[in-house]
């Protein structure tokens, strides 16, 4: 069961990855050219809301029992901490480490920009939603073995 949903995790993540990438390189390559980072925040807002859907209806459909706005408050909460961390590299690539025009190159500043958002960022923030994700928005409805521990049994009066 938990491979499955990790395989189902990981289908939804690389949809959201897909669909956070044109959003980021649509706007970072037009609108929002000047302005990489605030790209990544909208690119990972849309890959969320598209994130919560499939998770719920399909990675961790079995799991969970809350009510639906507590769960999606939830769900969204911890998101916003993947976002931290998903776009966190990318503002310590270009305004800690200068890896941009004109101190590098346009092919470094590209380089830096998808390692560092897309690919570290990214990375960073599955993992912790992935861990996240099970334990607070949809933790198992019932509990495991391992769980569970028997009642001592009161002390006997002589």
């Amino acid at each position: 069961m938990r491979h499955r949903e990790l395989l189902k995790f990981a289908v939804v993540g690389g949809t959201t990855f897909l669909v956070d990438n044109a959003v980021f390189y649509g706007l970072k390559l037009t609108f929002l050219e000047p302005k990489p980072v605030t790209a990544k925040i909208i690119a990972v807002l849309v890959a969320t809301i598209v994130s919560y859907v499939l998770n719920r209806e399909w990675s961790f459909r079995a799991r969970g029992g809350r009510e639906r706005r507590h769960e999606a408050a939830l769900f969204f909460l911890v998101s916003g901490v993947g976002l931290v961390l998903s776009s966190a590299p990318l503002w310590i690539s270009r305004y800690v480490f200068g890896l941009e025009t004109p101190e590098v190159g346009l092919v470094t500043q590209e380089i830096a920009d998808f390692v560092s958002a897309q690919v570290i960022g990214t990375l960073v923030a599955m993992v912790f939603r992935y861990w996240a994700l099970r334990k607070w928005v949809f933790p198992d409805e019932k509990p495991t073995p391992d769980s569970t521990r028997p009642i001592p049994a009161p002390a006997s009066r002589r």
